[in-house]
C-alpha cells in the first residue's frame, strides 16, 4: 500500500501514443476510467430504456432521470431551453458515473483532475457564449450591462459583471474537482491510519474499529457527494443557458 495519498491521482501510460507538438495522445489511466464511466452510462440507459410495461428498477430510475433533468431545465432556462437537454442529461450522467466509478477500489476518479472539470467547464461556457450571439447577436452583451440601473453605476456594474461571468468555469472546475480530490485524499488517510494500527500490535488492531468505521461514513459521505456534484455541475449550466434565452435583467 503506497504512503502517499497522492498516488491515487498519478497519470500513468497504457499505451503509447503519438506527440503532437506538445500534446501527447497516450492512452492513459485516466482515459481508461472515462471509457469505463461512459460504457457504464451506456449500459445504465440502454437497460433502463427497454420499455416493458411494467416498470423494473432500473427503468424507474431511467424515468425519473428523464423527468427530473427535465424539470430542472424547464424551470431554471424556461420551455424555450428543452434543446439543450440532450447535453445536459449527457453532462449530469458522465460526471455522476465518473464519479462513482471512482469510488471502486483501485478505480481512478478522472473528476478529481483539474484538466477533466476544466474542460467540461470551459466548453459549457463556451457553449452558452456562441449559443447566446447567435440567438441574439451583439444583444447578448446587454447581460454585462443590467438595464434600470443610472448611468452612473454602469461603469462599476460592468466590470463587475465580466469578472462574475469569467469565474464561471474557474469555479464549475475547481468545486467538482476540490470535493473529488478531497474525499479520496480522507480515504487514503483512514485507510494508511488503519493499516498502521493493525501491522503494530494487537492493542493497536483493536482500536482499528474506530477509523473502520470513520472510513464507512465517509464512504457513504463520498457517494452522496458524487452524486451531488455531478446535480450541482448540471443545475448550474441550466442557470448559465438562462443567459441564452434572457439578456436583460
Amino acid at each position: 500500500m503506497a504512503n502517499n495519498p497522492m498516488e491515487q491521482f498519478k497519470i500513468k501510460e497504457i499505451f503509447d501514443g503519438p506527440q503532437i507538438g506538445p500534446i501527447d495522445l497516450s492512452f492513459t489511466n485516466s482515459s481508461l476510467w472515462m471509457v469505463i464511466g461512459s460504457l457504464a452510462v451506456i449500459i445504465f440507459l440502454g437497460l433502463s430504456a427497454r420499455g416493458k410495461l411494467i416498470p423494473g428498477r432500473l427503468q424507474s430510475m431511467g424515468e425519473m432521470s428523464y423527468e427530473f433533468i427535465a424539470d430542472m431545465l424547464r424551470d431554471t432556462t424556461g420551455p424555450e431551453a428543452a434543446k439543450w437537454f440532450p447535453y445536459v442529461f449527457t453532462l449530469f450522467f458522465f460526471i455522476l458515473f465518473a464519479n462513482l466509478v471512482g469510488m471502486n477500489p483501485y478505480a481512478f476518479t478522472t473528476t478529481s483532475h483539474i484538466a477533466v472539470t476544466a474542460a467540461l467547464a470551459v466548453f459549457t461556457i463556451l457553449l452558452v457564449i456562441i449559443a447566446g450571439i447567435w440567438k441574439n447577436g451583439l444583444k447578448w452583451f446587454k447581460i454585462f450591462a443590467p438595464s434600470g440601473l443610472p448611468l452612473i453605476m454602469y461603469p462599476i456594474i460592468i466590470p463587475i459583471e465580466i469578472i462574475s461571468f469569467l469565474s464561471r468555469p474557474v469555479t464549475l472546475a475547481v468545486r467538482l474537482f476540490a470535493n473529488m480530490t478531497a474525499g479520496h485524499v480522507m480515504l487514503k488517510l483512514f485507510a494508511i491510519f488503519i493499516a498502521y494500527l493493525v501491522g503494530k500490535d494487537a492493542l493497536s488492531a483493536g482500536m482499528a474499529i474506530v477509523p473502520i468505521m470513520g472510513t464507512a461514513a465517509i464512504v457513504a459521505l463520498e457517494f452522496l457527494v458524487a452524486a451531488l456534484q455531478a446535480f450541482v455541475f448540471a443545475i448550474l449550466t441550466c442557470v448559465y443557458l438562462n443567459d441564452v434565452y434572457h439578456v436583460d435583467h
